[in-house]
C-alpha cells in the first residue's frame, strides 16, 4: 500500500470511529488497523526524508554538490565539524594549499 492509500484508509477509520456507529469489537479492530496504518505512514515518511538531499556547496565548475540528508541526532560540535569538512571538500585547492603541501613534504 502506498502512502496516499494508507493515509486515505486511516482517515476513513478515524471518521468511522468518530461517528460512533460501530460496535465495540469493530471499533477495537478499526483502532488497531489505524495504529498499524499510522505506523506504516510514519515509516514511509521517515524513508522519504532520508532520501532528501541537501545542498552542501558548489564545485569549481559551479555545479551543486549534494549529500544525503543525515537524520542522526548530532551535537552542535559534531554538526559544526561536518559543516567545515563539507566546506573544505567543496573548495578547490589554492596556490597557498599547494605551497603548504610542498613545505611539509
Amino acid at each position: 500500500m502506498n502512502f496516499e492509500d494508507a493515509l486515505a484508509r486511516l482517515e476513513a477509520i478515524v471518521r468511522d470511529l468518530e461517528e460512533g456507529s460501530l460496535g465495540l469489537d469493530d471499533s477495537l479492530a478499526r483502532y488497531e488497523e489505524g495504529v498499524k496504518l499510522l505506523r506504516q505512514c510514519h515509516e514511509m515518511l521517515q524513508r522519504a526524508e532520508r532520501r532528501i538531499e541537501m545542498l552542501t556547496g558548489v564545485d569549481a565548475d559551479g555545479n551543486p554538490v549534494t549529500t544525503a540528508l543525515d537524520d542522526q541526532a548530532l551535537s552542535l560540535d559534531e554538526k559544526a565539524d561536518r559543516r567545515s569538512r563539507r566546506r573544505s571538500a567543496a573548495k578547490p585547492p589554492t596556490a597557498a594549499d599547494d605551497s603548504q603541501e610542498a613545505e611539509t613534504s
